[in-house]
């Protein structure tokens, strides 16, 4: 199921009358793009369960709540102005989280890990302390570059305890976040060919996401 332009027209008029109010008197309008955007994550998981082994979850739960928590925010806005979900690769060999966004103007899929625990941060950080090569491969593979750019994510601003700064990997050990993200038109997510090219985009995250399951899998000895 494609993406409706209705959806975008009620995330345009939600971004503009975000209050409890408005909502209120549009809560059909909601409750249709909501629906259109089950339906389009119904299809997307399908599709992916063909290619990868996820972690079990229907749409709904698949996709966040478009109600914000306002309680510790400045910005005391109802709602979020756009749809967000998530998919889990399954078992503890396969790594990695898919998440894909639906807002106009600001569009984009992501993956890789957003919030790795303690150890499997140490663990990332000593290999790319030990051999940087083959994740230097990856992200500079002309087919990861055309489609991702380069490795995102948040980072320290020195050096973690126990690495030095003039580290000639020091780049890649100061990371906490290991995204990768795409971005989308306006016009491309409302192609009816929009959930192929989700899938096809998170197909080419594979060998970054198959790298790092072997890292975070294995002990420094490839044991």
């Amino acid at each position: 199921m494609p993406i409706s332009p209705s959806t975008f027209d009620f995330l345009n008029d939600l971004k503009a009358n975000n209050t409890r109010e408005w909502f209120q008197d549009h809560k059909a309008r909601y409750e249709a793009a909501y629906a259109n955007v089950i339906d389009f994550a119904d299809g997307l998981l399908d599709k992916m369960n063909e290619h990868d082994h996820l972690v079990p979850m229907t749409a709904k739960k698949s996709l966040f709540r478009i109600y914000r928590d306002v309680r510790f925010s400045k910005d005391k806005s109802p709602y979020k102005n756009h749809w967000g979900g998530r998919m889990k690769r399954a078992t503890e060999e396969l790594r990695g989280g898919y998440y894909y966004h639906i807002e106009p103007g600001n569009s984009f899929v992501a993956g890789g890990f957003w919030a790795p625990d303690k150890e499997d941060l140490k663990r990332i950080r000593d290999e790319f302390a030990a051999d940087a090569d083959p994740i230097r491969a990856i992200t500079a593979d002309p087919d990861f570059v055309k489609m991702f750019g380069q490795l995102k994510g948040d980072a320290v601003k020195t050096a973690p305890k126990g690495f030095s700064k003039e580290h000639p990997n020091i780049d890649l050990i100061r990371m906490k976040q290991f995204i990768v993200t795409r971005e989308f038109s306006d016009e491309s997510v409302l192609q009816d060919s929009y959930v192929d090219e989700v899938v096809n985009t998170f197909l080419a995250m594979r060998p970054y996401f198959d790298y790092m399951s072997e890292v975070l899998t294995t002990n420094a000895n490839g044991a």
